[in-house]
């Protein structure tokens, strides 16, 4: 299991309390449920939320020993209030989202995430859904595949990438990832620098068969309405898509004061209110990054629901 990324900084971010009620919403591998659950002591409780079937096994052995203390929910996070419901965790003190890839996704070709081992063109997060990466890439059409790489990936050959793909398809369907990867890669052009040329069209793809943009929405919105007052909320993101949205997310409810003509102020802005916590978005530290380099792209923005 890889070390959770930005694990102190979390715990001290959510101001974790002995005895606490917190969800992990991307339970993962269980690496930041496990420092939670070290947090909050024998008398706390956590709810671990993942869609995917392997990270929830994977979780279960490695929090073995707070079994009495911890449930899991295989669901994705756009569902969380309703888990939260059922689970009785309404009012829970903290929820925390880490919205990056779980390694174990990159690591095993089989998963199909991978633009540098060859495995079957699949993506899915929750393998109970009909629809891959496969299926987008060789039935959508030149625009809606341009649509896609451009919004997911801020790639801009996603025109050129589109076409080349198109061009390709037609003689055989695309199956596989390697295919995929040596097309864009041909299609982008120029020499390879430090980032693969098929990073940002796998991401888009990802992005968008799992539909994550729409989850984000709605999870992160789920999670401001479920936490008690003064229960705060930590966000990992990854790239600037994710982290543009969360960010946009927390101010509208953030708010701002106004002057009013007739004197005094009022707040504008959506309910329930909430407060920063960090100003701007935390990063790893170079030693962190050094000993684990997917955590170079990391930022972590952490808010807190105003009490009443």
């Amino acid at each position: 299991m890889h070390k959770p990324v930005m694990s102190a900084e979390v715990i001290e971010g959510l101001a974790v309390k002995t005895g606490g009620r917190y969800i992990d919403a991307t339970l993962g591998d269980g690496g930041h449920a496990q420092a939670l659950l070290e947090a909050i002591g024998p008398t706390g409780r956590l709810l671990g939320v993942d869609r995917d079937a392997e990270a929830l096994e994977q979780a279960r052995s490695v929090l073995w020993d707070w079994r009495e203390q911890y449930v899991e929910a295989r669901a994705n996070f756009e569902s969380l209030a309703e888990v939260a419901s059922t689970h009785d965790f309404l009012g829970a003190d903290g929820v925390l989202f880490d919205l990056g890839v779980r390694s174990a996704q990159l690591d095993h070709p089989e998963r199909g995430f991978s633009f540098m081992q060859d495995g079957p063109l699949d993506m899915r997060m929750d393998q109970r859904q009909d629809w891959t990466a496969a299926d987008l890439v060789n039935e959508w059409t030149e625009s809606e595949l341009a649509q896609v790489i451009w919004r997911y990936g801020e790639e801009r050959a996603a025109r050129r990438i589109a076409a080349a793909v198109v061009a390709r398809r037609e003689e055989r369907r695309f199956t596989r990832t390697l295919d995929l990867a040596e097309v864009v890669e041909l299609a982008v052009g120029g020499r390879r620098g430090k980032t693969h040329p098929a990073t940002r069209t796998f991401q888009a793809l990802r992005m968008r068969v799992n539909e994550e943009l729409q989850a984000i929405e709605i999870g992160v919105r789920s999670a401001i309405d479920l936490v008690r007052p003064g229960g705060r909320i930590a966000v990992l993101t990854y790239h600037s898509l994710e982290d543009r949205l969360v960010k946009q997310i927390c101010n509208r409810h953030v708010g701002q004061w106004q002057s009013l003509q007739a004197g005094g102020q009022e707040w504008v802005g959506e309910q329930p209110q909430l407060q920063r916590v960090t100003r701007k978005p935390l990063v790893p530290s170079v030693a962190e990054v050094r000993e684990n380099p997917r955590a170079r792209s990391a930022k972590l923005r952490i808010v807190e629901r105003m009490k009443t």
